[in-house]
């Protein structure tokens, strides 16, 4: 049976995806910004860059926690 609530693993769960939603959030508000103020393409470029570095952050967080339950249920 699947363990829910307060695990290691829920916790690390739950901070990929509370990262992957600032993120997102953060891109769209300095992607709006940028557009309002006029930002230089290689600025809005510059935090383009950022957001997809947070992003792949997020999948390689997302693929340790994957990897870390395969190895408590024995597969590899």
């Amino acid at each position: 049976m699947a363990r829910h609530g307060n695990t290691s693993e829920a916790k690390a769960g739950q901070r990929v995806a509370l990262t992957v939603a600032a993120i997102g959030v953060l891109w769209v508000l300095v992607t709006m910004i940028g557009s309002e103020y006029g930002w230089s393409n290689r600025t809005q470029a510059f935090f383009d860059l950022a957001a997809l570095a947070g992003f792949g952050f997020a999948l390689w967080q997302t693929y340790k926690l994957w990897r870390s339950r395969r190895n408590d249920k024995g597969e590899n």
